[in-house]
């Protein structure tokens, strides 16, 4: 299988990086400046799981031809308009795509483009960063991919697929209802994110505030509802394993959005607590928590843009 995966960040550069050690052809592609860091350093893992440094196949826009038999995206959700655009061209009748961005309203937009048939259902569990030099620090041992088949016709694919990774240093999953589960994570990390993004704080030190433990769990009961109404039920014992991660008061867990606000960065908050909220607004669900901590993101995006124009 000779795989082309967009990005070579956090999660396009770890998984991919464990998907090229394990033998599979990968090629990555980049902008100029990361292909130029990768040709010289090459892709850096650092992990609980084993570090790695591995040479890395490059492909810049201009190079793409459609010689791939999938696709992975690994973008940002705010660049997911460009990746559409660069990956097109990668793209040959039987080509497939798996999507590994947070939240759900991007299957929407990739199925528009280039249909359903061709976009694999995926997910990601996994906590990393991007450090200035180019490595890809993975931060707790977690590391799973979930994949699964959204028609009949995928099913061979991602066969193929689960055969291909087989070997691959991650926790690889065959979902038998991919979409329930894009959702049980889409409502755990608009929590987290959305939480971690508003206190400015790790889960163990919001749990040590007066009123942290009650936000956390009205915040996430707001999503859960939310989750529900889409006609995806909450499975047996999920709600209290997810809460009680949630509530730990010893976990030093911060989102990636957090990270991406103490850098000055653009933040997904829109494709994420946005989206949850606007689908909560859809069905009538009161959600109080989710309107303070959009509004918390969206004033963030606004003084952003304002001190960049200036």
């Amino acid at each position: 299988m000779k795989i082309l995966v967009l990005g070579a960040g956090g999660v396009g550069g770890y998984f991919g990086g464990r998907l090229l050690a394990a033998g599979v052809n990968v090629s990555f592609l980049v902008r100029p400046k990361r292909a130029e860091q990768l040709t010289r350093d090459g892709l850096t893992i650092i992990s609980p799981c084993g570090d790695a440094r591995l040479p890395a196949r490059t492909i810049l826009g201009n190079e793409v031809k459609p010689e791939y038999d999938l696709v992975i995206l690994a973008c940002k959700a705010y660049d997911l308009d460009n990746a559409m655009n660069a990956i097109a061209p990668a793209l040959r009748e039987n080509t497939w795509i798996l999507p590994l961005l947070n939240g759900v309203c991007h299957m929407d937009a990739l199925d528009h483009r280039f249909g359903l048939p061709r976009i694999l259902g995926g997910s990601c569990q996994i906590i990393t960063t991007l450090l200035p030099d180019g490595k890809i620090h993975h931060l707790q041992e977690l590391h799973n991919m979930i994949i699964g088949a959204r028609c009949e016709e995928q099913r061979s694919v991602i066969k193929a697929f689960a055969q291909t990774a087989s070997n691959v240093n991650f926790v690889l999953r065959v979902s038998e209802n991919v979409l329930h589960d894009l959702w049980l994570k889409f409502s755990f990390l608009t929590t987290l994110a959305g939480m971690t993004s508003l206190m400015r704080a790790s889960i163990g030190d919001i749990m040590h505030s007066d009123d942290g433990a009650a936000l956390m769990r009205e915040i996430f009961d707001e999503c859960v509802a939310v989750m529900q109404s889409e006609g995806y039920a909450a499975p047996s014992g999920w709600y209290d394993k997810t809460l009680n991660g949630l509530l730990n008061p010893d976990s030093p867990t911060t989102a990636s959005m957090l990270r991406d606000i103490e850098r000055h960065g653009v933040t997904e908050g829109d494709h994420i607590v946005g989206d949850m909220l606007r689908r909560a607004q859809k069905a009538n669900i009161a959600a109080p928590i989710l309107r303070v901590v959009y509004s918390h993101l969206q004033a963030y995006e606004a003084r952003r843009r304002r001190e960049r124009a200036s």
